[in-house]
């Protein structure tokens, strides 16, 4: 049974319920293979083996007394170090933070631990969450298991590479410009950006966010399958009373015809070759699948969500951001947020309104468009993954990474989920698709993602490469 870190989720609590495998023997496998791997990597950056070892026997006793586990029975999870969890530092990769001791649990946490989760270690992520790729001052630099000369993505960077590499079954990952989504693609595995308001969210040991992050960032999965990203958005999704913004949506939506909208150059992105065929081939596998596909020449607007999303995320208190940053004097921080002042500051109260004014607009736009196709299938990003570190090369560089990520950065203004879909390698390098749906039907996004997934390799965990 040492392998049982290889498994799926889904197949992994399967055993558990059925007493086949205790949660003790799941949490011991993950806890070995996170000792074997997580040295190359540096995903997960805090973790206590001997708490570890008793959440799972807590689930073993449970199950030995007839009690229902959850769908997550038993299954090591991994969390990002920028929610809280108690008696943990809720950094966000900041030294300015290391003293902030969650003295509660962030509701997510208390959701997947009322699922059955094992909650195995805490994920590296960028200083504040801001870039697409991840190192900071407090942690140090996470590497991409498949290639180490490429981002891992940000700022779910730690997430996405411990998944993986085998380290967990499934990750948290929080996202509001692409941060669920980009570093599923850079690692080659999937993960769900739900909508606003479908995943509780509140952290008490930080300061409340002002409004641009609490209509648009959000917490959820990243995982090896499609099947197992479903069952983590079910663990993650209770009710929790400390998030206003949190909606009873059902799971399962009205049924929808099987209708794809197919893009492969959204609003001007201009993607690379590579990017346009990974589109172009998902849509043969939905075909193939019974699906039927519709080439567009365009979707509604992108690039001026993107704008939009960019002022609200980091235009809304850019001073007070960027006195922070200097504080911390993290060079990543830095660059993102003085490569970005001209676009968002002075952001003023004018600026502010037609920001959610223009939000109602385009959601409206997308949500119609939407209403015609069941999914949209368009790329995650312009480029392939980048090399490590691409943005702090030069201005010129700066750019060229923001403008390739046009299609994450739009979504979460209108508030809509995305689904980033692993679809192959080429060399060693990973690419995918990005698949949008409407509001709360993030099971529309899981159905093309399986037919997606299904007409190509399965996923694997994977050993870190040299």
């Amino acid at each position: 049974m040492q392998d049982l870190w290889r498994l799926s989720a889904t197949d992994l609590a399967g055993l558990i319920k059925s007493r086949k495998v205790s949660a003790k023997e799941a949490a011991t496998a993950a806890l070995a293979r996170l000792d074997a791997v997580n040295s190359k990597i540096n995903a997960v950056v805090d973790h206590r083996p001997a708490e570890v070892l008793a959440e799972a026997a807590a689930i073993d006793a449970k199950i030995a007394r007839g009690e229902d586990p959850g769908v997550l029975a038993g299954v090591p999870v991994t969390v990002k170090v920028n929610i809280d969890q108690q008696g943990f530092a809720t950094t966000n990769g900041l030294k300015i933070q290391k003293d902030a001791i969650a003295k509660d649990n962030s509701p997510v946490i208390d959701n997947m631990r009322k699922s059955g989760a094992v909650i195995l270690g805490r994920t590296n992520c960028p200083a504040f969450s801001y870039r697409w790729f991840t190192t900071n001052l407090v942690h140090g630099d996470t590497k991409n298991p498949r290639d180490p000369s490429i981002t891992p993505g940000g700022s779910s960077g730690g997430a996405g590479a411990a998944v993986a590499a085998g380290i967990g079954h499934i990750a948290h990952g929080t996202d509001i410009a692409g941060s669920i989504r980009y570093p599923a693609y850079a690692n080659g595995v999937h993960g769900l950006r739900p909508t606003v308001g479908r995943i509780a969210a509140f952290n008490a040991a930080l300061p409340e966010r002002t409004i641009g992050p609490q209509i648009s960032a959000v917490s959820g999965p990243l995982a090896r399958t499609i099947a197992d990203l479903r069952i983590a958005l079910e663990a993650m999704s209770g009710f929790d009373v400390r998030d206003p913004w949190w909606v009873p949506a059902p799971l399962q939506g009205p049924p929808r015809e099987k209708r794809a909208a197919l893009c492969l150059n959204p609003d001007g992105l201009d993607p690379v070759p590579e990017v346009k065929a990974a589109v172009a081939d998902a849509g043969k596998r939905l075909a193939r699948a019974g699906w039927t596909v519709e080439e567009v020449a365009d979707t509604p607007p992108l690039r001026e969500a993107a704008d939009w999303q960019t002022k609200l995320w980091l235009g809304d208190s850019y001073e007070a951001q960027l006195a922070a940053a200097e504080r911390e004097g993290d060079p990543g921080a830095l660059a993102c947020l003085n490569g970005n002042r001209s676009k968002v500051f002075p952001f003023d109260a004018a600026a502010f309104s037609k920001a959610l004014t223009r939000r109602a607009t385009l959601a409206r736009e997308w949500l119609l468009f939407l209403e015609k196709y069941a999914v949209v299938v368009m790329p995650v990003s312009g480029e392939l993954p980048f090399p490590d570190h691409l943005d702090r090369k030069d201005d010129a560089s700066f750019t060229r990474v923001w403008k390739a990520q046009l299609p994450q950065i739009a979504i979460p203004f209108m508030g809509l989920p995305g689904l980033t879909v692993s679809t192959g390698l080429v060399g060693r390098v990973p690419v995918g698709v990005q698949v949008v749906s409407g509001r709360y039907r993030e099971d529309l996004c899981l159905a093309a993602g399986e037919a997606i997934e299904a007409g190509g390799t399965p996923s694997a965990a994977i050993d870190p490469a040299g």
